[in-house]
């Protein structure tokens, strides 16, 4: 028998944020605080969706949070200090409609990219990776179903969503940056 100690999620918030500063550590911290996660201590992990797990809004996940707690999060970022400078950061969901099956959770950051574009993008590889996961053929072009905004592999449904930030560099040059995330908790 085991003794490795397993902490499942059982809720996960998306949220964002955007900060400018002088220094990069600056401006990510802005963010940070823009995305009302900058009071915890944030352990990077990566893509799994939990089974069982419920997506809860962000006003009520960051309500939560305790100064000083350790939280586990996928998190995208994106620093510019290039003025003008088109920035996105984006995290995307997806997952199956049994719950009991996990899904996955991608992050991805980019230049010159729209919101649009960076969160479908960041929803795309999320529904891939489950895809390959689940021996399922992916074509990212066909399986969409804009109507009912869903992807169906094979005979299996998966909801998609994302949290996506974009910016553009600060006009004088100071550090601007863009978080999203998914913050999990117990």
């Amino acid at each position: 028998m085991s003794n490795l100690i397993s902490v499942v999620p059982r809720r996960i918030f998306l949220t964002k944020g955007k900060g400018v500063g002088k220094a990069k550590l600056v401006s990510f911290e802005m963010a940070l605080r823009d995305a009302g996660i900058s009071h915890v201590n944030l352990v990077s992990v990566s893509s799994i969706y939990p089974p069982r797990c419920k997506l809860i809004k962000a006003t009520a996940g960051a309500a939560e949070l305790q100064a000083g707690a350790i939280i586990h999060s996928v998190i995208s970022q994106c620093s510019t200090e290039e003025p003008g400078r088109q920035i996105a950061a984006s995290v995307g969901l997806a997952v199956p409609a049994d719950p009991s099956i996990h899904g996955y959770i991608s992050e991805h950051h980019s230049f010159g990219e729209t919101a649009q574009k960076a969160g479908d993008f960041a929803e795309d590889l999320a529904a891939q990776m489950l895809a390959t996961t689940l021996g399922a053929p992916f074509d990212a072009d066909k399986s969409w179903d804009e109507r009912k905004e869903i992807w169906r592999i094979s005979r299996i449904v998966v909801r998609t969503t994302n949290a996506t930030e974009t910016a553009r560099g600060e006009k004088n040059g100071r550090w601007t940056t863009v978080v999203a995330a998914a913050v999990m908790l117990p």
